[in-house]
């Protein structure tokens, strides 16, 4: 009888083993196909960014032509020059990013103390209320700024797009400086006020490097947002010829095709965007281990 139940017992633990095996194989083949899905498109461009065709998908053999063609503006094989839109649009797209990110960052900052120090009923208010945008269509808030630019009499132009980029990138700084905040002694600023130090040296001096990882996380999702965004930088550029990389390629795909000479760019700024999240990270991973090491 005892034989019989070790049997059962054993017969059950390894059909739990069984079952636990099958569902992490599941878990792990539906991550890495969740991964693929994500990263082929991205793989796929940049290993056409080493080819000259300039139909994509077309394979003439590996060179770097599209990458001298991107870095000199003139194709020696052709002997035409690179579309001088493709330079202002990149242009415009990091000048607006840069602007945006800066003053979301710093508005987000003070504005994620100031909500962090409302009492608690307050504080879930402005809370939700900043998640709103995050949540909204950027069509949505396109056209909002839209009207809004049109009701007071603003022309639409590079000023109205940095400050449309600030307006939908600020929410995300405060996400990103909240975290940092409620981690922080709540007692160090005061402490600064009492031996001597002006509200505005005390933030500068104490608060902001407590601050520094979130805000710089902010930034850098910031300027991420501020390069990817099309809605709104559609709706409120105006009609002066100013154009960023989104709607430079939305231009260019209507025309019948994509310039080729995008395949190498998009290849480096996705190249850059990951070098600087693997040295943030890496960062943040030995930051952690020297504040566990000195506890």
């Amino acid at each position: 009888m005892k034989q019989q139940n070790l049997t059962s017992a054993q017969l059950e633990a390894k059909r739990r083993e069984r079952s636990l095996t099958v569902k992490r194989i599941g878990a792990q083949s539906y991550l890495w196909l969740l991964l693929i899905l994500l990263y082929a498109p991205i793989l796929l461009i940049i290993v056409f960014s080493f080819t000259k065709s300039k139909v994509f998908g077309n394979w003439t053999g590996f060179t770097l032509q599209l990458y001298e063609n991107l870095f000199t503006g003139y194709d020696r094989v052709a002997q035409v020059h690179v579309d001088p839109n493709l330079y202002h649009a990149l242009f415009y797209t990091l000048l607006i990013a840069v602007a945006a990110a800066t003053f979301a960052t710093l508005l987000g900052t003070l504005a994620a103390i100031g909500i962090y120090n409302m009492r608690q009923k307050p504080r879930r208010m402005v809370q939700f209320l900043n998640s709103i945008p995050m949540i909204n269509p950027d069509i949505l808030t396109g056209i909002s700024l839209f009207l809004l630019f049109v009701f007071l009499g603003i022309s639409r132009g590079l000023a109205t797009v940095i400050i449309a980029h600030v307006v939908f990138c600020t929410p995300y700084v405060v996400l990103s400086v909240m975290p940092r905040l409620t981690k922080m002694n709540p007692n160090i600023y005061e402490a600064a006020l009492d031996l001597g130090a002006t509200p505005f040296q005390a933030l500068r001096k104490v608060m902001m490097p407590e601050l520094w990882p979130g805000m710089l996380s902010g930034f850098i999702l910031s300027i991420t947002l501020s390069i990817d965004d099309f809605g709104v930088t559609f709706f409120t550029k105006g009609s002066g010829g100013l154009d960023t990389l989104s709607t430079f390629i939305y231009a260019d795909a209507r025309k019948g095709g994509l310039t080729p000479e995008l395949r190498p760019l998009f290849s480096l700024i996705f190249l850059t965007m990951l070098v600087l999240l693997i040295i943030i990270n890496w960062r943040a991973a030995r930051q952690a281990k020297q504040t566990a090491a000195t506890k």
